[in-house]
């Protein structure tokens, strides 16, 4: 009894800790991320200088990192404890970057499959955000939904390393980055299940260039690149050779999970925006929020969060556990995508044309939802390589379940990196 009682003293303190953690997260984004995001908005040197302050403030405030492996430099919270501190980062869309968490997905993914020259020379600065990193999967003319049409090629040389050539789309932040991972086959052809590897490459390595920047519904960030037998040193290899997919399906289930609870920071803030409109705008008959087509709105949204909110978590405990989470993962990112899409049209109903102009973010909470209906794969994909993994538990084998596939479904679509 004593041990137990000891256990639960430590988790309450675990709960509270994590609890203050987060409304001290929410609190930087409200107060101090917030107020800069017409500047980051526009991107350029100005921007740059903003978070470069707002970085600073974040380490010394304590809330630097803080789901990163403290030993390197990072915070050390468990995605289990992080999940209530990520929603509270999405609320913007420079929440991650200003406090540092940005580049878990890439700091999780060399941490477990770089060698150790990867991890020496690079983890700690990305941990520190001295370097930045970018993801590189989909390509022009092929569909993100197969990466077995992968036609980037990387060409083992006689001393062991490669020349890569190539051209990636939709790669986030790669303007500014100095790392890139670019998924590119190794052996076999195009259209092969078999020979796609995984290689970090320096952005600064001959032959890399950006082609174009890609606005997605005109905002910023989305970059085409071109790879021209770039070379790439052996033991900047991520994971074995041909094993690409099951890395990147590790990857991305982390990814969708990440960006469902960061949906679900965004969807609130428009939800509130929006009772906050209902609750104080008047007009000739009256208060908004006595209409009762408004209630509605207010209702629907209200339920879309609320029952979204417990399939993410479902799919985050599953993914802290190390368990198959194919199936929670798949329902959360439709729900979650739909919900952000739902809730924010709901917002923008309410607001009328105030909703459609600059002075609310609504525009880009709406650009956001409708964006995350495609990217880290379509519905279609999530709804079908689910419905195929529950019809295999009764029984049936669909045609499509042939080998590989599962490992496509999970690794495919247009990667926008978190």
């Amino acid at each position: 009894m004593a041990e137990s009682g000891a256990a639960h003293t430590a988790h309450a303190q675990r709960d509270r800790h994590v609890a203050e953690l987060r409304n001290r997260v929410a609190q930087f984004v409200r107060a101090e991320v917030i107020p800069y995001e017409p500047v980051l908005d526009a991107g350029g040197p100005a921007a740059a200088a903003a978070l470069g302050e707002l970085r600073d403030r974040a380490r010394k405030g304590g809330l630097w990192a803080l789901p990163l492996p403290v030993e390197l430099g990072g915070g050390g919270l468990a995605l289990g404890a992080y999940a209530a501190l990520a929603e509270a980062e999405g609320v913007s869309d420079h929440g991650p970057v200003a406090l540092g968490s940005a580049p878990l997905l890439d700091v999780t993914m060399l941490a477990r499959h770089g060698g150790s020259r990867i991890r020496e020379e690079y983890l700690t600065g990305l941990v520190a955000g001295e370097i930045r990193s970018c993801y590189a999967m989909t390509e022009p003319g092929a569909p993100g939904t197969d990466p077995f049409q992968t036609a980037t090629r990387a060409e083992r040389r006689a001393d062991g390393s490669w020349i890569v050539t190539g051209r990636k789309w939709f790669t986030s932040g790669a303007a500014t980055a100095d790392l890139v991972t670019v998924l590119a086959r190794t052996t076999g052809a195009t259209g092969d299940r078999e020979g796609l590897s995984l290689l970090l490459i320096p952005t600064g390595s001959p032959g890399f260039r950006v082609v174009r920047e890609l606005p997605v519904f005109g905002a910023a960030g989305q970059y085409e690149i071109e790879l021209d037998r770039v070379p790439v040193p052996a033991d900047h290899l991520v994971g074995e050779p041909g094993r690409a997919l099951a890395v990147a399906g590790e990857r991305l289930q982390l990814g969708r999970t990440l960006r469902c609870l960061r949906w679900l920071g965004q969807a609130q803030r428009a939800f509130d925006l929006m009772c906050e409109r209902a609750a104080t705008r008047s007009g000739s008959r009256g208060p908004l929020g006595d209409h009762q087509l408004v209630q509605q709105h207010v209702f629907e949204a209200l339920l879309a969060l609320r029952t979204t909110r417990p399939l993410v978590h479902e799919a985050v405990a599953l993914i802290d556990a190390g368990q198959d989470a194919h199936v929670e993962v798949g329902l959360a990112k439709v729900a979650a995508a739909r919900m952000l899409q739902q809730v924010t049209d709901s917002a923008i109903q309410v607001h009328g044309a105030a909703g459609l102009g600059p002075d609310t973010p609504l525009p880009a909470l709406f650009r956001s939802g409708r964006a995350a209906r495609i990217l880290d794969g379509p519905d279609e994909l999530h709804i079908t390589s689910v419905a195929r993994r529950v019809l295999r538990g009764h029984g049936a084998q669909p045609v499509s379940s042939l080998p590989g596939a599962a490992v496509a479904a999970s690794s495919a679509g247009t990667t926008i990196s978190s």
